[in-house]
C-alpha cells in the first residue's frame, strides 16, 4: 500500500477514532502518559507544571447559519475557548464580520478541502478552473479525504490554502489559527509541509501536534495515524506553538451518557496543552437536513454550559486557554 492510499484510509476513519467507545479511548490515551522527557508545551509557555490545560474548540462555524448562532453564544458567554470558520461556506462572512465585532475573541480558520454532506456542498475559494485537482465532478470539492489524497496536487492545496487565508485578510481580519477540516492536511506529507509551511510564513499558528516525545508517536502510529519520518521532520522544523494532544469530543446514545463519556476523556489526558474539538449547532428542520450527527451537535451546543460540567472541571483543577494567549505567551518566551 502507497503513503497516499495509506494516508487516504486513516483520515477516512478519522472522525470515527476520535468518537469511539470511550472506554478504548480511555485506554488509549493511558499509554502516552509519562513523567520523563522534557517539559510539555503548556510549561513552556509557563502553565503551572503537571496541569491539564485545554482549549475547547469549536469547529464547522460558518458552514451554516445553526453553526455560528451556537458558536457565538458559547465564546461570548465563556463557556468555550476558540473556534474556526470555513472559508468556502455561505455563511463565513457572516462569522468573520462578528470575529470583526469581538476583537478579544479567538477565531481562526478551518481551513476546507472537503465538501462531505449529500447536498449542502460549496466550491473552492480559488476559482475551480485555477485548481481542477480539488473539484469533483458536480463542481465541488471532493466528499472525502481519500479523495483529495487521491486527485489533488500539492501546488493547487498550498494555492487553496493561501487563497483562504486571503480571504479572510481581505475581509479585514486576520485569523488566531488555522486548523484543518476533516484532518485533509495532514492526509499525505506533502499537504502537511505547505500547511505547516504557510502557517510559518503568514505568522498564524496551526494546529501541530508535538512529536518529539517517543510516546507520542508510538501512541499515533498504534492509533493509525501516518506519522512517517518526513512528517516528524516537518513537525520538528515548526517554528509556532505545538499542542501536547488534540483529540474530539466523543458521541454517544443519550445526552446523559455524552457529558459522562467528556468526563471520562478529560480524566484520560495526560498533563499538557491539548486542543479539544466539537461542533455544536443549534436544532432546526434545515440542520437535520445537512447532516445525520445533527443530534450530537445539538447536544455539543447544550453541553460546556452544563453547569454539572461546569463543576466538574473546577474540581478537575482544569486550566482553560486559546490561541490568542498561547501566542501572548510564545511571543512573550521569545523576549
Amino acid at each position: 500500500m502507497n503513503i497516499r492510499t495509506f494516508a487516504a484510509l486513516f483520515f477516512i476513519s478519522f472522525v470515527m477514532f476520535v468518537s469511539c467507545d470511550q472506554k478504548k479511548q480511555v485506554r488509549e490515551n493511558k499509554k502516552v502518559v509519562s513523567d520523563a522527557g522534557p517539559a510539555n508545551w503548556a510549561e513552556r509557555l509557563g502553565y503551572p507544571a503537571g496541569k491539564k490545560v485545554i482549549m475547547l474548540h469549536s469547529d464547522d462555524a460558518g458552514m451554516c447559519e445553526e453553526a455560528n448562532i451556537a458558536t457565538q453564544k458559547y465564546l461570548l458567554d465563556g463557556h468555550i475557548q476558540s473556534a474556526a470558520a470555513m472559508p468556502p461556506c455561505e455563511y463565513f462572512e457572516e462569522m468573520i464580520e462578528w470575529a470583526k465585532e469581538h476583537p478579544d475573541i479567538d477565531v481562526g480558520l478551518h481551513l476546507t478541502l472537503t465538501s462531505e454532506w449529500k447536498t449542502y456542498r460549496w466550491p473552492s475559494v480559488t476559482p475551480v478552473e485555477e485548481v481542477p485537482s480539488l473539484i469533483d465532478p458536480e463542481g465541488k470539492m471532493w466528499r472525502s479525504v481519500r479523495e483529495v489524497v487521491q486527485h489533488a496536487s500539492v501546488e493547487e492545496v498550498a494555492k487553496e490554502v493561501r487563497a483562504q487565508i486571503e480571504k479572510s485578510l481581505a475581509l479585514g481580519y486576520r485569523p488566531d489559527h488555522i486548523d484543518t477540516h476533516m484532518g485533509t492536511l495532514y492526509g499525505h506529507p506533502d499537504f502537511a509541509k505547505a500547511y505547516l509551511d504557510i502557517a510559518m510564513e503568514y505568522g498564524i499558528p496551526a494546529n501541530a501536534i508535538d512529536m518529539s516525545d517517543s510516546l507520542v508517536v508510538k501512541y499515533y502510529r498504534e492509533a493509525g495515524y501516518p506519522i512517517t519520518d518526513d512528517m516528524i521532520r516537518y513537525l520538528e522544523a515548526y517554528t509556532l506553538p505545538k499542542v501536547d494532544n488534540f483529540t474530539s469530543a466523543p458521541n454517544a446514545k443519550t445526552y446523559e451518557e455524552k457529558v459522562e463519556a467528556f468526563k471520562g476523556l478529560i480524566r484520560s489526558l495526560r498533563p499538557g496543552l491539548t486542543e479539544i474539538i466539537f461542533h455544536p449547532s443549534i436544532e432546526t428542520e434545515h440542520l437535520k437536513t445537512i447532516t445525520n450527527s445533527w443530534q450530537q451537535r445539538v447536544w455539543e451546543a447544550q453541553m460546556f454550559a452544563d453547569p454539572e460540567l461546569i463543576r466538574f472541571f473546577e474540581e478537575e483543577g482544569i486550566i482553560f486557554t486559546n490561541w490568542k494567549e498561547i501566542m501572548r505567551r510564545f511571543e512573550a518566551n521569545k523576549s
